[in-house]
């Protein structure tokens, strides 16, 4: 099977380039991305079960991972909600299956973003991770609208092992992330 596209970039032109801008001294103190964490809360959930269901499936297909549900810590009277109530999805990305869905996210769907110019770049978290909400789901090619019943968003989570937003921005950008222009942070 052939190496994700992202991976051989990765390897071959962004490290080079990053140990050039931050003047490293060894190529293991490039960032790289660890993982990638989807989460998607679906609090419409106490109401009806298979709201659940249709989301991990959902979120499976676009990752090609299974996703499992988490459950609610304590119960909330107010929203009628129990303990242990699975109230939302969330699946984790490493390795080739976290290149491949960063380029499918990056070059498909993204772009699909009804007037799309370019994600929030104030999505950093300080010690170099990124996190990018996504407000719906049908923009993944293998979502099939008409299957859809309720049009819910997502959070997509980049964790990096940079040290500072300034390097996981570049890293970022070097694989491709289409970010709003950075004067305005």
């Amino acid at each position: 099977m052939a190496t994700p596209r992202l991976k051989d970039k990765y390897s071959k032109e962004i490290v080079p380039a990053l140990k050039q801008k931050f003047e490293y001294t060894s190529i293991m103190q490039v960032p790289k991305i660890e993982k990638i964490c989807i989460n998607k809360g679906m609090g419409v959930a106490v109401t009806d079960k298979k709201l659940i269901d249709a989301a991990l499936e959902e979120i499976s297909t676009i990752t090609g991972q299974k996703a499992v549900s988490t459950k609610s810590k304590k119960a909330i009277s107010n929203f009628k909600l129990r303990e242990n109530m699975p109230i939302g999805v969330r699946v984790t990305l490493r390795g080739d299956k976290m290149y491949e869905f960063m380029d499918r996210l990056m070059s498909i769907a993204l772009p699909r973003v009804r007037d799309f110019r370019g994600v929030n770049n104030k999505g950093f978290d300080g010690r170099g991770n990124y996190t990018l909400g996504v407000k719906e789901q049908i923009i993944f090619p293998e979502i099939a609208i008409d299957k859809v019943n309720k049009i819910s968003g997502m959070d997509i989570t980049f964790v990096t092992s940079a040290q500072t937003d300034e390097e996981s921005f570049e890293l970022l950008k070097a694989f491709g992330m289409p970010f709003a222009n950075k004067n305005n942070n």
